[in-house]
């Protein structure tokens, strides 16, 4: 028997509530003197004293009546329970000394006080209708703490009450306190027990009263608080009194990515236990080595409270299974345990430990089958009779970390991996705030519950609880559906980073590390859905996680443990943001990282966002190193507010409330709209995470593989069906497959057949099949059918389309006046520009099709900047991109032999300045223009278009895209119309329905959709979101069905939406959109991907992007009556194609056309003499060039070029990059402009790699690395050499070396010279042991 410790405190008995006898949680106080009184700052400015008075942590379990109350686990079917939320009193304060100090009196009057509704978050609850804030500014900060304070070391001495810039909301209001008032009764039957409070959380710092008297106080705002009140307490009406102050020494350690919200924002509640009682329980589950026989290891810590001592104690237990997914229990018989618990002395408590053996017959808990079970426990004095009735969740399931041999991996790679049941497991999840819109913080159960139902039908597995412990009731939903949970530690000390300054060295705060840590693990052991424990985020990496690992590890074994900012000390290795080729070198387990790998942090959903999410997947699941890894994040954090001048209701982010500092829209990180409706990425999030996979094995013949990747459940949960597609509509639905009549099961493949026997394909259409798995049955999440994954293959393309040109009759009319070309036919009217080479106007039976007024069919390489365009966006706007302007250089007008009009324009696209974009990612945008003149060779796109105009009113435009600058990163090129607003239904052949680009499409299918213009996700910032891809055709019609389709000449991309993309980008709000004044329309050749820039990721990959090469594009316009568009849509081109004339730079001239048939002439410097094309022309020097078709000498382009004096380096590929300090840096001939990886929200760990193209094979003798001149950061030590002849093959290093340190310029020499072209600089580490990489020029030493 171990006595309990006493520990003696300012001359006062402790109270005997330790966690655990040997390892009792410092920093946790007890004072019993009669007239105890708070101290003031030396209790909420004091990191050393965590608490006084507070209970030590234990499990989350209750204690019930009998039995079948206790079976339904919940502490609202107990007795011995009851809620305190509902009504208070309410009075908020901006400073310490402006409270109503004598609150907590019985006699104080509060009746003229607010009434508000606890759970709360004051700063929510007192935003009025008229934008006015009642009780303080919400605050949304990503890495700051709300007050004054710098990074130093010992800076956190100064406390939080320093004074800050005068525009801060906490210069006036420097720390708000809130008083909370309430009165309460005992139920009678709780008479001769023990009486606690709990609050599951308040922010940050609390004082607790009971009937006057001062209890104690706590500062952790994410774990349980729990307090002893049965002393304080008088029969009939208590008066309960709560002060929380906004700000305490615990805010340094909760500086999270979140709003900063104060108040008591989850669930106070009074509880009742037998003076004699069960105060912690444990049941930690476990199986033998063949994952067969189950067993429970039981620990309770049973508790006299009397003043005598008890003997011949029992403890009886017994087990009940849980319906899968359901609340019914059901007695497991023959299982049962029992354990005498040892003698007790008066306040004596002591451990009564028993294993309950389950043997072979009980269900695993997974995320796939979520298997519970309740163990109900029964406390029995000497007599056996029952003083406690007590009952916990439980399931089980083991987590292992294993050395593994090659021959038993999956994938035949001997590996350090995690386990879960003797499975490695896949996590594919996100991380998850706890927030609402309109509550703040303060979620509600129901809410709880919808976002796993989401999750489940997303294929969302796991949840990384970031960067806190959750509401208690959290944990039991993740248990109960399956919810894989890496619980995370309330600890987040970013605003002092990760050097000296962190508070992770500093040993006044070891308290805070340890128990914080300590209380997570104790409240939520017991929990199966927690396969994780976290140490915390982004908090430094020092000897307070030591402390904080090993003390969670005297507790349980079980679980491993992680830490992103220092795997050395954990379990694991884990990193946040890591870039797509980082994952898919250090999934082959060759990395020196520990493995097994968990990624904390990746695919940075601000805005539009979650590009390129397949390519990490398709890393992480072609090896066991990866278990997976959890997208930042879940849910838009936004907080509801009101513009004071309209009364407009909004989604309100950093920013918007007056606060300062903020950091704007980096709040808006979810996959999900802050409401929980979905984003774009939520459905392509649904799709990478299936666990199953399909493929073609002999598509002719109708055969495919179908791949479960579950690890435990068979695919006999779903009908698994077969559709086909034909031209994008279905013909035949809902067809079963032929094959195997068992289910496939985990981690199986097996071939099926869809029969397509008597259906005729018509050689001229474009056939899918789409393969479904629906559920079988109804779930919880989803009714009987819900799509639960799918996927789609192509069967057959279409061939032998007609032409447009087949058919065509009738004469057309033309005039030109006024610098235009007016074209007339039956039924139609048309205008071309003549100075800008464009359409601008056309009708269709009387309808215009193009909006009066407007600019026409204009060339257009912008789009309204998303989230995660901030790497790039700078250069479009200094580019001009948002602002071109059109001149014609040349054109030609002639007949075509079926009574078409060509019309041939040679057009140059240039902005009139270079302009700067300012916002940064506030989500308030704004262009301004620099004051010089773009000249001759300045950044300019010339494009040689032919339209060509049918007599059926068909209008058909062929163009040939080029610059002069073709390795500039462009969002999209292509064309834009305006359109009159009668035109907002659009219908498309291609991918949808949901808004979708390259590198997000694949659940998106090619597929025919319809929808308004007006119903596209809208984001909270409005932003680039209606592009499509794979576009066939798409129409925009009236109400009627008349309207224009737009078939293109193969695929493109497209985007019909009712704003431009500047007024998209300069709108803060949805709501501060202009009324529509035209129906925009997009068609694209190219739409550069999204990918994750926003925040360590880094932009979209480089097929992904679309940049300023030559492209040829073309699309035919036609009309649409009655909606009979894809009749319409049913033709190919047939108009002349333009020649295209492009050098690189090195001087390589080429002359290309679509038309590979047609033999090329061109000439030279005006040579009179015409030669032949057959190959690329060296043009280095400059000159002139002429080209034109053999067969038709009137589409002729021209083009003339400068001399070339140098070749410089280009980058084409970065590891990773801060936002502006890009690795074109390491190539602009500027030592003063540097390549940095990224640091400004999360640092990138070693190793750091960028690419460069010598645009051609060059003797490469060695290379010059420059480091940065402004600062040692990042200044790389140890390094590696490759080169590669096609920019993908890379081959082994072929030089490594070390650099002195020093900031002078490295100039390396090979041994022997080396012929390439590409060339990898890679970066191993840093001379002073940091993740940094930086350098401020690279080059390379060559003939």
């Amino acid at each position: 028997m171990r006595k309990s410790t006493l520990t003696l405190l300012l001359g006062c008995l402790a109270l005997p509530i330790s966690a655990d006898y040997e390892h009792p949680l410092q920093g946790f106080e007890y004072d019993a003197t009669e007239n105890l009184a708070p101290q003031g700052r030396n209790d909420w400015e004091n990191p050393e004293r965590v608490a006084l008075n507070k209970q030590q942590p234990h499990a989350w379990f209750f204690n019930f009546e009998n039995v079948d109350q206790a079976r339904k686990v919940l502490p609202e079917n107990s007795k011995y329970w009851k809620s305190l939320n509902g009504e208070w009193y309410f009075n908020w304060v901006g400073n310490p000394e402006e409270r109503p100090v004598d609150f907590y009196k019985v006699d104080y009057d509060v009746t003229g006080w607010d009434k508000v509704q606890v759970p709360m978050n004051w700063n929510v609850v007192g935003i009025q209708k008229d934008g006015s804030q009642k009780y303080g500014t919400p605050v949304y900060s990503n890495q700051r703490v709300i007050f004054a304070h710098q990074v130093a070391v010992g800076d956190w001495k100064g406390g939080v009450m320093r004074e800050p810039a005068k525009d801060w909301p906490t210069y006036k209001n420097r720390n708000e306190v809130g008083s909370y008032r309430r009165t309460f009764t005992v139920p009678a039957d709780w008479a001769g027990r023990q009486v606690l409070i709990s609050f599951d959380g308040v922010d940050s710092f609390f004082y607790l009263y009971i009937n006057g008297k001062y209890v104690g106080f706590s500062k952790n705002s994410r774990n349980v608080a729990e307090f002893d009140i049965t002393k304080y307490l008088v029969d009939g009406e208590n008066v309960l009194a709560v002060e929380v102050y906004r700000h305490s020494d615990g805010s340094f350690l909760e500086s999270q990515d979140m709003f900063r919200l104060p108040g008591i924002f989850r669930t106070v509640a009074l509880s009742s236990k037998p003076q004699v009682q069960v105060r912690d329980l444990q049941a930690i589950p476990d199986f033998d080595a063949d994952f067969v026989n189950a067993s429970l290891a039981i620990d309770a810590e049973v508790l006299n409270l009397t003043d005598k001592s008890v003997k011949g104690y029992t403890i009886d237990y017994s087990l009940y299974a849980v319906e899968l997914y359901g609340e019914k229990t059901t007695l497991v018989p023959g299982v049962n345990a029992s354990v005498k618990v040892n003698d007790l002395a008066k306040n004596d408590a002591d451990h009564a430990k028993v294993t309950m053996n389950v043997g072979a017959g009980v269900k695993k808990w997974s995320a796939e089958e979520p298997y519970r079970y309740v163990l109900v426990g029964q406390l029995k004095d000497k007599k056996g009779k029952v003083v406690e009735t007590f009952s916990a969740n439980v399931g089980f399931r083991k987590c292992e970390i294993k050395d593994t041999p090659a021959s038993e991996d999956e994938f035949g790679l001997a590996g350090r991996y995690y386990y879960l049941n003797g499975k490695p497991i896949k996590m594919k999840g996100g991380n998850r705030h706890e927030t609402c819109p309109e509550r703040g913080h303060a979620i509600t159960r129901e809410q709880m519950e919808y976002e796993v139902m989401l999750m489940k039908r997303g294929n969302i597995n796991h949840v990384r609880n970031s960067h806190y412990v959750c509401d208690p009731y959290w944990y039991y939903v993740c248990d109960k559906y399956g919810i894989y949970l890496e619980d995370e530690c309330n600890i987040e000390s970013h605003q002092y980073y990760y050097g000296d300054a962190s508070l992770s060295h500093v040993p006044e705060f070891r308290n805070h590390h340890v128990a914080r840590n300590m209380e997570m693990v104790y409240n939520n052991i017991n929990h199966p859905s927690i396969v994780i424990w976290s140490l915390g985020n982004e908090a430094g990496p020092g000897k307070n996680f030591v402390e904080a690992y090993n003390a969670i590890k005297t507790v349980d074994t079980t679980r491993p443990v992680q830490y992103e900012r220092n795997n050395d000390i954990v379990d694991m290795g884990s990193n946040q943001y890591p870039s797509i080729a980082w994952v898919q070198g250090a999934v082959k387990g060759n990395y020196g990282i520990k493995y097994p790998y968990h990624i904390s942090e990746y695919a940075h959903s601000m805005g539009n966002a979650v590009g390129n999410l397949i390519d990490y997947w398709e890393a992480m699941e072609s090896t066991n190193f990866f278990m997976g890894g959890a997208i930042w994040d879940w849910v838009d954090q936004a907080v509801i507010n009101y513009d004071p001048k309209t009364g407009e209701k909004y989604w309100g982010y950093g920013g918007d409330f007056g606060d300062k500092p903020n950091d704007g829209m980096f709040c808006m990180n979810g996959i999900m709209r802050p409401d929980l409706s979905p984003k774009g990425q939520y459905f392509e999030v649904k799709k990478v995470y299936q666990n199953v996979g399909v493929k073609a094995v002999d598509i002719k013949n109708g055969v495919i593989e179908i791949f479960n990747k579950n690890y435990f459940v068979p695919l006999n949960d779903y009908q698994i069906v077969w559709s086909l597609y034909e031209d994008g509509e279905c013909v035949l639905k809902d067809q079963y497959l032929t094959g195997p009549r068992m289910a496939v099961g985990p981690r199986q493949k097996q071939n099926f057949r869809f029969d397509l026997s008597g259906v005729q394909l018509n050689e001229t259409s474009e056939y899918f099949v789409k393969v479904q798995f629906k559920l079988a049955n109804n779930k919880p999440w989803a009714k009987k059918g819900y799509v639960q994954m799918e996927e789609q293959l192509l069967l057959k393309e279409a061939t032998n389309v007609p032409s447009i040109a087949e058919g065509q009759s009738g004469t057309i009319e033309t005039r030109t006046e006024n610098g235009s070309i007016r074209v007339k036919g039956e039924n139609f009217t048309a205008t071309f520009s003549t100075e800008k080479g464009c359409l601008s106007q056309l009708a269709y039976n009387g309808f215009n099709v193009l909006k009066p007024g407007s600019e026409g069919v204009l060339l257009d390489a912008y789009r309204a900047a998303t989230d995660n365009d901030i790497w790039v966006y700078q250069q479009w706007t200094n580019k001009g991109t948002h602002n071109l302007k059109h001149k014609v250089l040349n054109m030609t007008q002639t007949n075509g032999k079926n009574g078409e009009l060509v019309l041939a324009f040679t057009v140059e696209s240039q902005a009139p300045k270079y302009a700067n974009i300012l916002g940064g990612s506030s989500g308030r945008y704004s262009i301004v223009e620099k004051g010089e003149q773009l000249g001759e060779n300045d950044f300019k796109f010339t494009t040689n278009q032919i339209y060509t105009v049918y007599p059926d009113g068909s209008v058909e435009l062929q163009a040939a895209i080029t610059s002069n600058a073709p390795n500039l990163i462009l969002p999209r090129l292509g064309y834009h119309l305006e359109m009159p607003t009668q035109y907002e239904y659009a219908t498309y052949y291609g991918r949808g329905p949901i808004n979708n680009y390259n590198d997000r499409k694949t659940g998106q299918f090619i597929e025919q959709h319809s929808h308004s213009i007006y119903d596209n996700i809208m984001l909270p910032k409005p932003q680039d979101y209606t592009n499509r891809e794979d576009v066939r055709w798409i129409s925009l019609t009236n109400k009627a069905g008349h309207g224009a389709v737009f078939v293109a000449g193969g695929q493109m991309s497209v985007s019909a939406q009712p704003w431009s993309n500047l007024e998209l980008l300069y709108a803060p709000h949805f709501y501060q959109l202009p009324e529509s004044s035209a129906t925009h329309l997009y068609l694209d050749s190219k739409v550069s991907g999204l990918g994750g820039a926003s925040c360590g990721q880094g932009g979209p990959l480089s097929h992904d992007r679309c940049l300023a090469n030559a492209h040829n594009f073309s699309f035919i316009i036609r009309p649409v009556l009655g909606n009979n568009m894809a009749e319409q849509a049913k033709v190919t081109t047939a108009g002349e194609k333009p020649l295209t004339i492009t050098r690189s730079n090195t001087g390589v001239v080429e002359i290309s056309s679509v038309d590979k048939s047609r033999t090329i002439m061109y000439s030279l410097n005006g040579a009179k003499k015409p030669t032949q094309y057959t190959g690329a022309i060296n043009l280095r020097n400059g000159g002139k060039i002429k080209a034109w078709y053999a067969d038709n000498k009137a589409i002729a382009v021209e083009m003339s070029f400068s001399k070339i004096e140098s070749v410089p380096l280009v980058v084409t590929f970065c590891s990773s990059q801060e936002p502006g300090e890009g690795a074109d840096r390491l190539v602009d001939g500027d030592v003063s402009t540097i390549w940095h990886t990224v640091y400004g929200v999360t640092v990138a760990k070693y190793p750091h790699w960028v690419d460069f193209d010598a645009s051609e094979v060059k003797n490469l003798k060695g290379f010059v690395y420059t480091p940065r001149q402004n600062g040692p950061n990042g200044q790389v030590k140890d390094y590696e050499i490759y080169v590669s002849q096609d920019g993908k093959e890379w081959g082994e290093a072929v030089m490594k070396g070390t650099f002195a340190r020093g900031s002078e310029a490295k100039r390396v020499l090979f041994k022997t010279p080396i012929k390439a072209r590409y060339i990898r600089f890679r970066a191993l580490s840093e001379q002073n042991g940091t993740d940094f990489a930086s350098g401020a020029e690279f080059s390379v030493i060559a003939d």
